[in-house]
């Protein structure tokens, strides 16, 4: 894998959200051509801002939803990679909207795999779903790739038809060209994530305002990731689908660390706990609307066949988002170098010899 993305050009939608801006960075770092087509940044203050991920890029504003848009953004650039990240992310947000969601999360991801399927050129592309693409049994074991998928919920819903829009695309026109594989990674955390109904960027906020901290349902379980675990996750598979590995070219879960599970409320109290202060209150609502108790990933595939694992905890990766913050809240000029230095203490002390 080593030097792979050197030199080469690489499509990123939703490079101006939270993760997308995180793997520009880190694209930047590695020597690739970065082209990036996503909206505005959804909120302010951001990380796409706040990093500076501009500098050093192809920055397009662009609305995937727009097929013309995505063809013609493609056909000038000729990637030889697509990672689709612009998505509609928040679950209340597509309760509020649900047709929204399902034109971005849904209309957008075929038109990114119609428009890879007029270029040629394209070799690979890495699609970002969701782990709640799966229908939802609240299960204590971890979703396998091969489960059953579903959703009753609009955001839920709209990453399960991506998913099949995915698979539908690769079995019918990608047989014999590029290798497509869909991404689905647990409840990402990491710093620069400002979005609302977050649980982590809501802790944040209140902790570096001062208010307590509103958790509205304290026992859910996720599979908590810090971003650059699951980025390092879309690279290495990126990676072997760009080497010919058609094999590679299907689903792919990357998961945390730990079996058991853990809840809201301990994450919170942890990032409390690094702040140095604070303290959490119960926000919930009476009518509010449902979402998964219980939610656990697994990623043996990951690990058997990418060779890929999670290298933080759960407790390590809050305390490497609250170090973000922290860092934002003292000093925001220069956290540009700070999430460098974050990606590149990533690759010295944990994976020194991938992904160059």
């Amino acid at each position: 894998m080593n030097h792979v993305y050197q030199g080469r050009t690489v499509l990123l939608t939703g490079h101006t959200g939270f993760k997308g801006s995180w793997l520009a960075l880190w694209l930047q770092e590695l020597g690739a051509k970065v082209i990036g087509l996503s909206l505005e940044p959804p909120t302010s203050p951001n990380n796409f801002a706040a990093s500076r991920v501009a500098e050093g890029i192809t920055h397009t504003i662009g609305d995937i939803r727009d097929y013309d848009t995505v063809h013609k953004l493609v056909q000038k650039h000729h990637p030889s990679i697509v990672f689709h990240l612009a998505a509609q992310p928040i679950v209340l947000t597509a309760y509020q909207s649900p047709k929204e969601t399902f034109d971005v999360n849904v209309a957008g991801t075929v038109n990114v795999l119609e428009a890879i399927r007029h270029c040629s050129d394209v070799r690979a592309a890495v699609m970002i779903t969701s782990d709640k693409c799966y229908e939802n049994k609240e299960w204590p074991w971890g979703y396998r790739e091969n489960d059953l998928l579903g959703g009753s919920d609009p955001y839920s819903a709209s990453k399960c038809m991506a998913e099949h829009a995915i698979r539908s695309y690769r079995a019918s026109f990608f047989a014999n060209s590029t290798a497509i594989a869909s991404a689905r990674a647990g409840n990402v955390i990491g710093g620069g994530d400002f979005s609302p109904h977050r649980i982590v960027p809501d802790t944040m906020k209140a902790l570096m305002e001062g208010r307590a901290v509103p958790v509205r349902n304290p026992k859910s379980v996720r599979p908590w990731l810090h971003v650059l675990d699951p980025l390092h996750g879309y690279l290495t598979l990126g990676s072997l689908l760009l080497s010919g590995g058609k094999e590679f070219a299907e689903a792919w879960n990357f998961g945390p660390m730990e079996n058991q599970g853990i809840d809201v409320q301990m994450v919170v109290e942890k990032a409390i706990e690094v702040w140095g202060d604070g303290e959490w209150v119960h926000a919930g609502e009476k009518n509010a609307k449902p979402e998964m108790g219980l939610l656990r990933l697994n990623w043996d595939k990951a690990a058997h066949m990418l060779g890929w694992k999670p290298r933080y905890t759960w407790d390590s990766a809050v305390e490497k988002t609250v170090e973000w913050f922290k860092a934002f809240h003292t000093s925001p000029k220069d956290i540009r170098e700070f999430s460098l230095e974050q990606i590149r203490n990533y690759h010295e002390e944990l994976c020194p010899n991938e992904i160059r």
